[in-house]
């Protein structure tokens, strides 16, 4: 795939793009007013020395991905580039191609310091923060984990949305693996 989008300099609300692909190496989408870069979005391994830190923190009565499902990441960056404090978004789905919707686990952040949880960004600062122990790791991004059917494969590209308050969808990334 080519790489289809930009940053826009200087804050120009119409020169941000709202649409990115899984190859775009971080490339931006703004969604309100705030800038997020997908990181990285890969299956995970709960069983793997590095993947099994990312499933901490699961809700009490949570199910195991069954034969047919898999634990998938989305790996977000995001900074507020408005000169007033801005909050980050706490709704997201990824839709396949047969329109079947999925919608993230919500990992207690106290359990789990990939988590993302929506916070209130200060003008010019980012989540995660710069010295957690999310900025630092292999992704450099917080984490927002899907429990996926493994039919998923054969229904891509999945299209993973950052949804507004109202769930309006503000910017989509394609999420190809």
């Amino acid at each position: 795939m080519t790489l289809a989008l930009g940053l826009a300099a200087c804050g120009d609300k119409q020169a941000h793009p709202t649409v990115a692909d899984a190859n775009n190496n971080g490339g931006y989408v703004y969604a309100g007013p705030v800038t997020y870069q997908l990181q990285i979005s890969r299956e995970l391994n709960q069983y793997s020395t590095e993947d099994s830190q990312y499933v901490q923190g699961l809700p009490a009565g949570t199910v195991a991905p069954t034969a047919s499902q898999l634990w998938y990441g989305v790996f977000l960056w995001a900074e507020n580039q408005t000169s007033h404090p801005q909050t980050t978004a706490d709704n997201f789905e990824i839709v396949d191609t047969e329109g079947n919707r999925y919608y993230p686990v919500k990992l207690n952040p106290d359990l789990n310091p990939f988590a993302w949880t929506s916070q209130t960004l200060e003008p010019l600062q980012t989540e995660p923060g710069p010295a957690t122990i999310a900025s630092q790791g292999p992704t450099q991004g917080q984490m927002l984990l899907f429990k996926l059917n493994t039919d998923a494969f054969a229904n891509r590209p999945l299209t993973f949305y950052i949804l507004g308050s109202s769930n309006q969808r503000l910017a989509s990334i394609s999420l190809d693996f």
